[in-house]
């Protein structure tokens, strides 16, 4: 029985990290969800707020079906609010909401990193499609000459732009993340115990995608020692 030792030591630990982070984030959601702020305000109407505040006053705010696929949309340049968020008077509706604004603001201002991200999106999507087939092509045809070990790096050069892609988004996040929490502590949006409850639920929000950065590293360094095994066969 084949065992892929590279998986197991490289990969899965890395996958269960993800589990945890993503559990994390809807558990710590759910604990508040059904806390009130005292102001009273919904997701959206503190989205609107802050929008106004920044003199976005363009930006629409839409509701969409589901919890937690709240976003925002640069390519319409409109911040979109779930279920659990757009009409809930949640402490952690408020930070959600806040959070997603954040992205609008980048938007706004020309943040770099969202700049980055933004214009290396077409060539992830290539990346994201082709480079494991690349790899499992290249590795097949191994056997027929090292050219064609070739193939595959060309694919792992491909992944390797998705685990780019996940680098550039971290200081996304956690920017937007950070102007979500500042703007909510200035205007008093939240207070004391209703503030901190918002952290915890952007604190292990940004924990996904650090996760998601440590799976895609961790499989791009599978893919490499797999390669270079193959091609030292």
């Amino acid at each position: 029985m084949y065992i892929d030792w590279t998986y197991i030591v490289l990969v899965l630990p890395a996958m269960l990290f993800a589990m945890w982070a993503s559990s994390r984030v809807n558990s710590t959601f759910k604990r508040y969800k059904n806390t009130r702020n005292s102001r009273g305000l919904t997701g959206a109407q503190a989205a609107r707020w802050v929008l106004d505040r920044n003199g976005l006053t363009n930006v629409p705010i839409e509701h969409i079906s589901g919890s937690l696929t709240d976003h925002y949309d640069p390519s319409a340049n409109v911040v979109r609010l779930s279920d659990d968020v757009y009409g809930s008077t949640s402490t952690v509706a408020i930070g959600v909401a806040c959070h997603e604004v954040g992205h609008a603001i980048q938007h706004a201002t020309n943040y770099a990193p969202v700049k980055i991200r933004t214009a290396i999106v077409p060539i992830t999507n290539i990346g994201a499609k082709l480079s494991v087939p690349l790899i499992i092509l290249g590795l097949i045809l191994s056997s027929f000459g090292e050219v064609f070990v070739m193939i595959a790096y060309v694919g792992c050069a491909l992944y390797g732009l998705v685990t780019i892609f996940q680098l550039v988004t971290l200081p996304t996040e956690f920017n937007a993340s950070s102007r979500a929490l500042k703007t909510i502590e200035e205007t008093n949006l939240l207070q004391g115990e209703e503030f901190k409850q918002a952290k915890q639920v952007l604190s292990a929000a940004a924990m996904t995608y650090v996760a998601a950065l440590a799976v895609s590293l961790a499989q791009l360094m599978r893919f490499l020692i797999i390669i270079g095994g193959r091609r030292s066969d």
